[in-house]
């Protein structure tokens, strides 16, 4: 073969060449893993990943969906991958167009550090992988306690009407209990499996079909808007004419990357524009009542809603003020508890203390675990509203007051009964402690001595949830009319919906529960309203992620573990 032939096949061989072939750096690899994808993940034993995902200890020659005590997508499970270096490097490029239907939807866009992460992997699993020291301040979490866990299975007195207060003056040390790794396996309806809710209401499947679905929204006319995080895109549901059904299903927008929250502006029966939550941007797309799709490509809003890096939580809501002037964004964090974020001296401290709002973290979590916020209608970058909120991924504007509200997944590894996830409402300048603090004074024990300065300064929520509950959303009820309209003492209240742990012992969540309120306030107690989610075995067939209110006053829940859309009615 002649040199200009040779020329011409490069490209072809570098295509086909194995990464472990090339270049690659293992050490950077674990970077990249620890700073993209150790919130959910660990690669090698103790060291200090999440478990919200599969452990990829050994992931090297393993079947996809297969391996490990995970509950695993159908989508994966039946890919037939093996992960070999090619095709992880395919799969972490883009993971839902290589697995349709994957629940993995993070990517990792450079080729360059894919090619690392991967030398990573295939390092550790042959045991060549000489690790650096850990990265500053890393501290690994203790032993776990001896014994099986204490309690018992609390989801199984889930009861509509049965009342919660978590107290935050009698919460257990941490490292009480051990940190445990249970997920539920999904798994299909059991025959004799039923939603319950309280007398008098009823529960019926809206939509199906919808792989994914997350947060939704609805338009005057009563079409429901829906993410569907995992495709990228945004649907639209029209429902029937009596409310019980979707009629019809159209595709708005596709092509996003990781959609989550919505916003009609301005408010009332004429919008024009829908806004969208990307995973690191805002855009908006034109839109008038009755749209099913997009009229034109979207404009780009908020270009990039944190500096630096990408991965860890990623879902992003937004919620516009109720005087249509202010844009609201919540942004959760990297890590778990800042794990990976430099350690300041104290000149250094002092230095960032003075020009950052309260609590503001900084590296790779800088304006991440926040609130932000921007003015409508101006080209000026926002700023922080609040700070240490670990992952709000519910916000929403209470009706009767204008509350800013966020709904706030908390840390892990603490215990069964640690860190409570919670709802709140946010004030402008307000500190809620992550990653130093919980629950008002508490500090965090892996960072403790950290900011002594903070002490006593963060804001302790307003509604508490059972620790790990994994609390996604918040939808006040304010609905006085329709056919499927609630009894009056419902209007005012909030449905939180709880996607269900991992992180506990005894499994929690995977519910709907009832915030109650008092004249506009909180008072902190909240109880079931719709249960049934977990079968006798402790496994799912439901993960409840989303809540609107629909038209005819019908209460709409998303479930991105069934892929469907449930309607609790009253009185039909």
């Amino acid at each position: 073969m002649n040199i200009r032939r040779a020329l011409r096949w490069l490209p072809l061989a570098l295509l086909v060449t194995p990464l472990s072939a090339l270049a690659a750096d293992a050490a950077a690899g674990k970077a990249v893993f620890r700073q993209q994808c150790a919130l959910c993940h660990s690669a090698q034993p103790d060291d200090g990943g999440g478990a919200q995902g599969p452990a990829l200890i050994g992931v090297i020659g393993r079947k996809a969906g297969n391996g490990t005590p995970f509950s695993y997508t159908k989508a994966l499970s039946g890919s037939n991958l093996v992960w070999d270096a090619a095709t992880l490097d395919r799969f972490l490029a883009s993971p839902t167009t290589v697995v349709p239907g994957s629940a993995m939807v993070v990517a990792i866009t450079d080729s360059a550090e894919r090619a690392n992460v991967v030398a990573y992997f295939e390092a550790v699993k042959a045991g060549t992988f000489k690790d650096a020291p850990p990265p500053q301040g890393f501290r690994p979490p203790p032993a776990a306690a001896a014994g099986p866990p204490k309690g018992e299975a609390d989801w199984k007195k889930d009861a509509p009407g049965r009342r919660h207060r978590i107290d935050v003056t009698k919460l257990p040390a941490p490292f009480e209990s051990a940190s445990a790794s249970n997920f539920p396996k999904f798994i299909d309806k059991p025959a004799d499996a039923k939603l319950q809710v309280p007398a008098g209401f009823k529960v019926d499947v809206f939509a199906s079909n919808l792989p994914g679905a997350r947060a939704m929204r609805i338009a005057p006319n009563g079409d429901v808007l829906l993410t569907q995080t995992q495709e990228g895109k945004v649907t639209v549901l029209r429902p029937s004419a009596d409310g019980s059904k979707a009629d019809k299903v159209s595709v708005f927008a596709q092509g996003l990357v990781q959609p989550f929250g919505m916003a009609l502006y301005p408010a009332g029966s004429n919008p024009q524009w829908l806004y969208v939550a990307e995973t690191n941007r805002v855009v908006r797309y034109a839109y008038k009542t009755g749209d099913v799709v997009a009229s034109g490509v979207p404009e780009v809003v908020v270009p990039k809603l944190f500096p630096n890096g990408s991965g860890g939580h990623f879902t992003r809501d937004l919620v516009f003020s109720a005087d249509g002037k202010r844009l609201f964004v919540s942004v959760g964090s990297m890590s778990n508890v800042a794990e990976d974020m430099p350690k300041k001296n104290a000149a250094e401290l002092k230095s960032w203390v003075a020009g950052h709002a309260l609590g503001a973290a900084w590296g790779i979590e800088e304006n991440r675990a926040d609130v932000l916020v921007f003015d409508v209608g101006s080209d000026k970058p926002g700023k922080v509203f609040a700070t240490g909120i670990r992952n709000c991924v519910g916000l929403t504007v209470q009706p009767a007051t204008g509350d800013l509200w966020c709904t706030t997944n908390e840390r892990d590894m603490l215990g069964d009964d640690l860190v409570p996830d919670y709802s709140t409402r946010v004030r402008e300048g307000g500190f809620y402690g992550w990653p130093w603090y919980y629950m008002g004074r508490n500090e965090d024990p892996r960072l403790k001595g950290e900011r002594p300065d903070l002490a006593g300064k963060a804001i302790v929520p307003d509604v508490p949830y059972q620790a790990h509950s994994a609390a996604l959303n918040l939808a006040f009820y304010m609905a006085t009319s329709g056919a499927a309209a609630f009894p009056r003492e419902y209007v005012g209240d909030g449905f939180a919906v709880l996607h269900g742990s991992w992180n506990r012992a005894f499994r929690t969540g995977h519910k709907v529960v009832r915030v109650l309120m008092k004249n506009g306030v909180p008072t902190g107690e909240y109880e079931d309203f719709m249960v049934g989610m977990i079968a006798s075995d402790g496994n799912a067939w439901g993960r409840p992620v989303g809540a609107a209110v629909a038209k005819d006053g019908s209460l709409l829940i998303s479930d991105d573990g069934a892929n469907l859309i449930y309607r609790i009615a009253y009185g039909r």
